[in-house]
């Protein structure tokens, strides 16, 4: 087996490193949007969670007011 020559052995990194780029690139287009799908998941819950708070301080109101006869 012959020996790379230096310009071979740059070529064959460069190579590498392009390829390990769009690896990096399409890790990272998964993780945005993995982070976008979890943005919105959590403002729903947080709505809902809103909502249903607004419930119970309704609910709450409509509780008569109970005094300590003791």
């Amino acid at each position: 087996m012959t020996q790379a020559t230096p310009m071979e052995q740059i070529a064959e990194r460069v190579e590498r490193l392009l390829l390990r780029h769009e690896e990096l690139q399409r890790t990272n287009a998964l993780l945005v949007a993995q982070v976008e799908s979890l943005t919105q998941e959590r403002d729903s819950l947080k709505s809902r969670l809103s909502a249903a708070r607004a419930r119970v301080d309704a609910l709450l109101d409509r509780l008569p007011d109970v005094k300590n006869t003791s």
